[in-house]
Parts: structure tokens; C-alpha cells; sequence
């Protein structure tokens, strides 16, 4: 913590105590111009099928997401691959 007019009693009750005004407005500008940039996108290009809504930054108090598990592909798809890209 450290800066005036912060509590570190504060941000151990309220997590949103963390971030100043500030880091609240940024935030929400950077989501705001993610998705105006996402809605330009979709709206002006013909391959936007398959693109998906950004994600807004986390703010303090929220959960963590759940990580999704890796997949590793097999051998075989590896080789398959591999063979493809040498065909190329």
C-alpha cells in the first residue's frame, strides 16, 4: 500500500479499496474501447464469424476465472502435423 489516504485495513475488508478511482476509470475505459473495437470489427469484416466478446479486466474482489485444462496432442497428431507442414 504505502500511498496517503490508503487503509491496508481497508483492503483486507474491501477488495475494491485496492484500486483508486483511477485504476476503476482506467479499467473500464480499456474494456469500453476493447469492445468497441470488437463491435468494428464484427460489424466491418466479412471473416468475423468466429470472434469472440473480449474479456474485461479483473477487477479487485472478483473471483479468479477457472484456467482451462491444457490438451497436449498425441504422437500421431504431432507427426501428422509435421508431415503436412513438410508438404507445404
Amino acid at each position: 500500500m504505502g500511498k496517503p489516504g490508503q487503509s491496508s485495513l481497508l483492503a483486507v475488508f474491501d477488495k475494491s479499496a485496492v484500486w483508486s478511482v483511477q485504476d476503476h476509470l482506467a479499467a473500464r475505459i480499456s474494456d469500453a474501447l476493447e469492445l468497441a473495437n470488437f463491435f468494428f470489427l464484427k460489424a466491418n469484416s466479412s471473416e468475423s464469424g468466429d470472434l469472440t466478446p473480449p474479456e474485461p479486466i479483473r477487477r479487485p474482489g472478483q473471483p479468479e476465472p477457472e484456467k482451462p485444462a491444457h490438451s497436449f496432442a498425441s504422437g500421431e497428431e504431432l507427426s501428422a502435423f509435421l508431415a503436412d507442414m513438410n508438404n507445404l
